[in-house]
């Protein structure tokens, strides 16, 4: 009886086994299509985001171990797919229902090149072929407009803004309503309630994405937006310095107050490659490692002090897009992956739960 059956290729992707989630791509549901024609098989194996960093190996592992069970297989062909995993909690709000995932990009204090991340983790994940969206959270000093080389005024449908997108990210800045010249004066209140209307009354569709690139501190602005939505969690951003790493506890801190899940730590300007091959360790090094550590959350890695990273962000041609076959933009690429990989380990656990903020007595 021929062995070339579902069930024994069902049998045989069982010792392949996602790491992240650590269950077998058979239990969770992974294989998809399993076709038979003759000596012929195809199956597509549907991950949890088009970003995996072991979606190469996943699928060697899958091919090696279906031909060694069934060696009658002439032919066969394994495509990878990817169905984002959406974050948990979503109906308990209304807001940005299209959206799947949403990521804080924050740091405790200005100056450890967050937005450039923020701009880069989101370009990486586009050309993974994930929809991304961004929105420039920074109201005071909005400086996504600049890093994407982005001039005009939004559209309108249905009464609502229509995000503009290059690179394959939908982006959103107050930058892109005022003046580039006009200094924005506006108490906390309103600030806070514009990027309010950067939820509820912007178009932003389906995305799988959306990376809220938020204004250092911990002040208005970040309590709305764990005030409105659910977030998938949080990236922070340090540079190696003890004066970074300061803030980027008492960032830290405020995110695990109001129990959004911390994705990873990103370590920016870790160190310098000199001309001639020599690494400097200009701002120190291993910071954002130490404090991941203490925290016990993810490091997803660290990005060195590169110059056409910063010509990248002058520009508005972010280098994941300019030179992406260059090792800084590959470190940004990776950081993406490990982010994609937390994203959805966050969701298969459901560790994200409904925010509940005191603010204190009103009575008193």
């Amino acid at each position: 009886m021929s062995s070339l059956n579902s069930e024994n290729i069902l049998s045989a992707l069982r010792a392949v086994r996602d790491p992240d989630l650590n269950r077998d791509i058979v239990a969770l549901n992974f294989v998809k299509d399993i076709k038979i024609d003759g000596k012929n098989v195809s199956f597509s194996i549907e991950l949890t985001t088009p970003a995996c960093p072991v979606k190469d190996q996943m699928k060697a592992q899958a091919e090696l171990v279906v031909k060694q069970s069934i060696p009658e297989i002439e032919k066969l062909t394994v495509t990878m797919t990817a169905s984002v995993s959406k974050r948990a909690n979503m109906q308990v709000t209304p807001v940005l229902t299209g959206v799947k995932n949403t990521i804080a990009v924050a740091s405790g204090k200005g100056g450890v090149g967050k937005s450039t991340v923020a701009v880069n983790l989101a370009v990486a994940l586009a050309k993974e072929g994930a929809s991304v969206g961004l929105i420039d959270c920074d109201i005071y000093g909005p400086s996504i407009p600049l890093m994407f080389n982005i001039n005009e005024k939004p559209g309108m449908h249905n009464q609502k803004l229509l995000p503009l997108e290059k690179y394959g990210v939908k982006v959103m800045s107050i930058g892109f309503l005022i003046d580039a010249t006009q200094a924005v004066i506006w108490r906390g209140p309103m600030a806070s309630g514009a990027v309010k209307q950067f939820m509820t009354d912007v178009e932003w569709g389906e995305l799988d994405y959306l990376v809220f690139d938020l204004p250092p501190g911990t002040g208005d602005i970040q309590l709305t937006i764990v005030q409105q939505i659910p977030l998938t969690g949080a990236v922070i951003v340090t540079t190696p310095q003890e004066m970074s790493l300061a803030d980027a506890r008492r960032g830290m801190a405020m995110f695990q107050k109001v129990s959004v899940p911390i994705l990873g730590v990103v370590e920016n300007m870790s160190y310098f490659v000199s001309a001639n091959g020599e690494r400097e360790n200009i701002f120190d090094n291993g910071g954002g490692k130490i404090v991941a550590e203490q925290f016990k959350v993810p490091f997803l890695g660290e990005i060195p002090i590169y110059t056409k990273i910063r010509i990248g962000g002058d520009t508005g041609r972010p280098i994941t897009d300019s030179e992406p076959l260059s090792e800084p933009a590959k470190i940004f690429s990776n950081i993406a992956k490990n982010l994609a990989a937390q994203i959805s380990i966050s969701n298969y656990s459901k560790q994200a739960a409904p925010i509940e903020i005191s603010l204190g007595n009103n009575n008193q």
